[in-house]
């Protein structure tokens, strides 16, 4: 597919390759060594295949001969694969306050080895409003216990630091 004359792709084929030479690679991977470009051309046309420019950063560039369609085919099919087989990991926020009592921290503490043990990140975060700014030593104390109560499913990947207001310790799943 071609937009104001750039390949989306960016394979050139056939009569597009404007170098003088090339290396060329057959259609089974044999080196074919370094060719002028209408001899590649001639190659490609007797076998009925393309000549496919794969790598323009090579000195000289390296085309090979075979059938762009199944070439295209292939790599979507490999990129699909490859999507596949990624994970995603999310950042899950647990809200914490200075002042929590046990039961409610309890709960987030439940809350956020459930994201954990799902293979999710947890921002385990505390806002401090208005004078309790002044008492940022307390915010380190509740995070402590946060992190104390849920190392058997996470550790600690980044330790508590200051953001403006806010107080933020980021937990990941523990590896197994």
């Amino acid at each position: 597919m071609e937009v104001f004359g750039i390949k989306k792709n960016g394979l050139l084929i056939n009569e597009e390759i404007k170098d003088k030479e090339i290396r060329l690679i057959d259609m089974d991977g044999t080196m074919l060594g370094i060719v002028p470009v209408s001899e590649g051309l001639e190659l490609a046309a007797q076998r009925d295949l393309d000549l496919i420019k794969i790598s323009a950063n090579g000195v000289p560039p390296i085309c090979k001969i075979a059938d762009y369609n199944k070439t295209m085919y292939e790599q979507a099919k490999k990129k699909k694969e490859a999507k596949k087989n990624q994970k995603v990991v999310a950042l899950k926020e647990v809200r914490l306050s200075v002042k929590i009592e046990e039961h409610d921290l309890n709960l987030k503490i439940k809350n956020a080895s459930k994201f954990l043990s799902g293979g999710n990140k947890v921002k385990v975060s505390i806002r401090f409003k208005g004078r309790q700014q002044k008492y940022k030593e307390d915010g380190v104390g509740v995070l402590t216990r946060f992190a104390d109560a849920i190392s058997e499913v996470g550790d600690i990947e980044k330790a508590p630091s200051i953001e403006g207001r806010t107080m933020i310790m980021i937990v990941s799943p523990k590896k197994k």
